[in-house]
């Protein structure tokens, strides 16, 4: 069994959790308050420059060349689906701004960007799976669970249950299953780690969206 498919049975608990939790079951079924999805955008937007920046500092430490160039590529795409945000669904959902940075996209960025920083580089490429593979895991099962065809939501959701993003996670979880078949048991273990770690802030994420979590005064 290859590394992602053993460090995948460790979060099976944190998924199931994720898509029972309210605001995938609301995105699901299109009752979603708007609020609430406005909130996660404005989040999500913070996010994703952020998880760009962490990809890019990946590629600059990476050994191998190809998996330089990838995570390079990987970089561009959160960027460009940050940009998508501000063009076309912050206009579409009727966010004028994304607002400030709340406590739990600050802990979860804070987390990548250190991580990818200071740990070893494989350990770092472990950290940021999770937000690859679980939102292509919870977009397909949205769209092959959906129950209104009308959605005000689908347009997100294909962008995550698209044949384009699946491309994407396999090229990563091809990479984070190459470079642990060269790293040491004790290695492995901590990029279980920081695999797990980032699934529990994939949930925080949501769920600090569905209920408003800011800072307090």
């Amino acid at each position: 069994m290859n590394w992602t498919d053993k460090t995948w049975e460790e979060i099976k608990p944190i998924y199931q959790k994720i898509i029972e939790m309210p605001f995938i079951k609301e995105l699901k079924n299109g009752t979603l308050p708007l609020q609430k999805f406005q909130f996660y955008m404005g989040q999500d937007s913070f996010y994703l420059e952020n998880f760009a920046r962490s990809l890019a500092l990946i590629s600059a430490r990476a050994q191998n060349i190809d998996h330089a160039l990838q995570f390079i590529r990987f970089a561009e795409g959160a960027i460009v689906v940050e940009k998508a945000l501000h063009d076309s669904y912050f206009q579409e959902y009727g966010l004028d701004n994304r607002g400030n940075i709340e406590p739990t996209t600050h802990h979860y960025i804070s987390f990548l960007k250190s991580t990818a920083a200071l740990d070893q580089v494989e350990i770092a490429m472990a950290a940021v799976l999770p937000c690859f593979w679980i939102y292509q895991e919870v977009g397909n099962y949205i769209y092959n669970n959906k129950v209104d065809k009308n959605n005000p939501y689908q347009n997100w959701i294909n962008t995550y249950a698209g044949d384009e993003f699946e491309e994407l996670v396999t090229k990563a979880k091809n990479i984070c299953n190459l470079v642990a078949e060269n790293c040491t048991q004790a290695q492995q273990q901590k990029m279980t780690q920081a695999f797990v770690t980032a699934s529990h802030l994939e949930f925080m994420f949501w769920d600090s969206a569905y209920n408003f979590n800011r800072w307090s005064n």
